[in-house]
């Protein structure tokens, strides 16, 4: 398999959820994973990663995979990186591999990571903070974080609400406000040289999302997890002005598919020349893709 291709390539989604192993391992435990079916409306599919790269190439497009560590928070063995790292290897023509690691690891999950994107390829980090029970300024994400600008490879963090344990007494111990944006503004401070992606339209926080990309250089914004017809009118309006070199596509997938969003995506005002940076050009330049 040839690797990634950028010319043969449509699109990046920078937001695919990989949610099981090659045994059957779910990524959350069973009755948070039930509880967020029950919100979202249905059970949704948990395809492989052979699935997820036969899926993304017939739409002509890259998609970064990714698991949630959850261990310390949920007690829940995480999926393996190694293992989602070594099949994104064998389709790198559409697969690009993302680590979790939990805070609560501290310097030894550090050192994962190190080795993780040395010896086998990762090319960023994605975080949950509110399922994994962390504030993103509280420096407990920091050893990793300082892992990523060193070595050049972005943070994904999910903010805004979440439907993980909604419904559940007390949201099942989710505490939405560890996923309010403004949080990252002081990690952006802390470490000026590291790329951040903020994930998701940040309801209820959305105008502090739009606050710290515009201010700060390294932030960028995915718009996975919402169909865009349901986008917030100013995130649309920075889309389309100051912040078209720096938001995302990002489907969430499998929970939101890419051909759902981009047909919604299709009918957003959106400008003519924004359209390609969104769905591709921006992407490349914050997973530092383009070494040409």
């Amino acid at each position: 398999m040839t690797a990634l291709d950028l010319d043969a390539l449509d699109a990046i989604d920078v937001h695919v959820h990989v949610e099981t192993d090659s045994c059957g391992h779910m990524s959350l435990p069973a009755e948070i994973q039930e509880a967020a079916e029950a919100y979202f409306g249905a059970a949704h599919q948990s395809p492989g990663l052979r699935e997820i790269a036969e899926y993304y190439r017939e739409r002509r497009t890259a998609a970064v995979v990714f698991t949630v560590d959850v261990e310390a928070a949920m007690g829940h063995p995480a999926l393996s990186n190694e293992e989602i790292a070594d099949g994104a290897a064998e389709h790198p023509d559409v697969l690009i591999p993302f680590a979790s690691i939990d805070p609560a690891k501290g310097r030894a999950g550090a050192r994962t990571f190190r080795r993780l994107i040395e010896e086998r390829g990762v090319r960023g980090i994605k975080f949950h903070p509110s399922i994994q029970n962390f504030a993103p300024n509280d420096r407990s994400a920091y050893p990793l974080l300082e892992v990523a600008q060193e070595l050049g490879v972005p943070a994904l963090f999910h903010t805004g609400q979440t439907g993980i344990g909604a419904g559940m007494p007390g949201g099942g111990g989710v505490r939405l406000s560890l996923s309010n944006p403004m949080l990252l503004d002081d990690v952006a401070v802390d470490l000026p040289g590291l790329t951040i992606i903020m994930a998701h339209p940040s309801f209820p926080w959305q105008d502090e999302a739009l606050a710290v990309a515009t201010h700060k250089p390294s932030v960028y914004i995915d718009l996975s997890g919402w169909s865009p017809k349901y986008f917030p009118p100013q995130l649309v309006r920075y889309a389309n002005t100051l912040l078209q070199d720096k938001v995302l596509f990002g489907s969430d997938f499998p929970l939101i598919t890419p051909d759902r969003w981009l047909a919604d995506f299709a009918k957003l005002e959106i400008k003519d020349h924004v359209r390609p940076k969104i769905l591709k050009h921006n992407a490349v330049r914050a997973l530092g893709l383009d070494t040409r």
